[in-house]
């Protein structure tokens, strides 16, 4: 991509006097950007220092002094530098003065805004691409040397040269995700997932094939096999005080250890899990995503591999089969059996259920503001969307049951709801965990016609959602707005999740009724 030429010599004006040639070129060219269309990716590289501003310089005044078929000597002594001098500047090693610079133009026959307009030739306009790519931050950090670029150094080398490093810079950008990237990556996972029922056969039969290699029998697979599957593997366990914080765990496959933290940093963690989606990465083959999306990609199949060996499909069908044999399907039957979190035996219903039992479903985990962490779904539920179809980040309905039950559930017990929405009306089951982070409700629900194979389909809690019209619950209500509207001033509290972006409002990242409601609860308040 390039940006458009855009040279005007208004738009700078020029002191003589103040600062240097190099501090003028930074200013001048800070206004007026120039590339050609040949010249790539330019405006990806980093703000020029103050030598690389030399560098630039140097070079357009030696492109000019060439172009005149003129020496050094010659051109020194009309403007009055020495030659060693001018061969400095024209190399980028020593600033010139503006003055210079201005009697420099002279003698070429050029304005100063044409002498700072940009390159005169493909050959300088590859020099100083280069220059700029080898002085670069990433070029840096990658270990790459620079090399000396002189009057014999071919042109073919100096184009492949600058194009190994745009590549380089391309590979770089692609690791680098933003969060609307993410939202984005995540997106097209999620519909890659409800189109398969989010069941994956063939990590089924890689967990199956895995536990067979242990002579696992099928119930839970406890700490003790999962031991076993690493010895089985080649792996020993190394557990560490010292783990990068950043990590939980680390896998040295030269010497085939698994490092885990001692203590802090699985806290919240099953141990089982984090094992299982370390060896994942082995298991699978996998290599260094390619980009976030790929990243994703593994993450979900270390992750459903991990679930697969911890609970074990055969096993696991034959309780759902058992439970909806007796209209009492349940999200706890099937972690008191494998002594694993709600969370997980929930995501191990949503890979089973539609596969095996032909029942749709939905999850969520969502934060008590209303952020949806995580969202599934294969049963027409409309989770609000940002325009990008992204999830993540945005907020749920109050009326949902992922939110009444901050409101109306009872601590540890099951809260059960059904909500009537303009997409159908739905069940769930949900449960609340706390976390460092804050409060999560988790919810497991499915259609209304399939509400008569759960636990808890008796419920008479009832409420009725009309998102995304924002008179819903978006919109505070009109006692409350006449009463606050105009006196207040929140600020929001940052969101630090990678994917939470900031609804829209008056105060973005703010739930205007809950300040409205706080406001009014307190008011009678001396």
């Amino acid at each position: 991509m390039s940006v458009p030429r855009c040279v005007h010599p208004l738009d700078v004006e020029i002191h003589p006097r103040r600062g240097s040639s190099c501090q003028f070129l930074k200013n001048f060219t800070r206004v007026n950007f120039v590339t050609s269309s040949s010249w790539q990716r330019r405006q990806a590289l980093p703000e020029p220092e103050r030598g690389e501003d030399a560098f630039t310089l140097g070079r357009r005044l030696n492109a000019l002094r060439k172009a005149r078929h003129l020496t050094l000597a010659a051109v020194a002594d009309a403007v009055g530098v020495a030659p060693s001098q001018l061969s400095l500047i024209e190399n980028g090693k020593r600033e010139a003065k503006l003055a210079t610079v201005q009697a420099l133009a002279r003698h070429y026959g050029v304005s100063l805004e044409e002498l700072l307009a940009g390159p005169t030739s493909r050959r300088t306009q590859l020099e100083i691409e280069l220059e700029a790519y080898m002085r670069s931050p990433l070029a840096t950090s990658r270990g790459l040397p620079p090399i000396r670029v002189g009057p014999r150094t071919p042109t073919e080398v100096l184009e492949s040269m600058v194009a190994l490093h745009r590549e380089v810079l391309r590979l770089s950008e692609q690791h680098v995700a933003t969060p609307e990237e993410a939202r984005r990556a995540n997106t097209v996972l999620r519909g890659q997932m409800r189109d398969r029922g989010n069941y994956y056969g063939e990590l089924e039969a890689k967990a199956s094939e895995l536990l067979a290699g242990i002579r696992h029998d099928g119930g839970p697979a406890g700490t003790k096999e999962v031991n076993a599957l690493v010895r089985h593997l080649g792996f020993t366990i190394r557990h560490v005080d010292d783990l990068p914080h950043s990590t939980r765990s680390v896998i040295d496959l030269r010497n085939r250890r698994i490092y885990l933290a001692r203590q802090a940093s699985t806290v919240g963690h099953d141990q089982r899990s984090v094992l299982l989606q370390a060896l994942g990465h082995h298991v699978l083959g996998h290599t260094p995503p390619a980009d976030y999306a790929e990243f994703l990609a593994q993450r979900v199949e270390t992750n459903y591999l991990a679930g697969a060996i911890t609970l074990p499909e055969s096993g696991v069908v034959d309780l759902l089969r058992a439970g909806a044999a007796e209209r009492d399907l349940a999200v706890d039957t099937i972690k008191e059996a494998y002594h694993v979190s709600w969370e997980t035996a929930a995501h191990r219903v949503t890979n089973l259920a539609t596969k095996h039992l032909g029942i749709p479903v939905h999850f969520a985990k969502v934060h008590d503001t209303g952020t949806v962490y995580k969202a599934y779904e294969n049963d027409g539920t409309l989770f609000p969307m940002d325009p990008t179809g992204a999830i993540e980040g945005q907020p749920v309905c109050r009326q949902w049951a992922s939110r009444q039950v901050f409101e109306r559930g009872v601590p540890d017990e099951p809260f059960h709801q059904y909500t009537d929405t303009p997409a159908g009306t739905y069940w769930d089951t949900v449960r609340v965990e706390r976390a460092p982070g804050g409060r999560y409700s988790l919810s497991l629900g499915t259609d209304f016609v399939n509400a008569k194979w759960f636990r808890g389909r008796d419920t008479r809690v009832r409420a009725k959602s009309t998102c995304p019209d924002e008179a819903c619950c978006r919109r505070p209500p009109a006692d409350l707005l006449a009463a606050w509207g105009g006196h207040v001033w929140p600020s929001a509290r940052a969101r630090t999740h990678m994917m939470a972006a900031l609804p829209p409002g008056a105060f973005p990242g703010v739930d205007e009724t809950e300040v409205y409601t706080f406001l009014q609860a307190h008011e009678a308040e001396a």
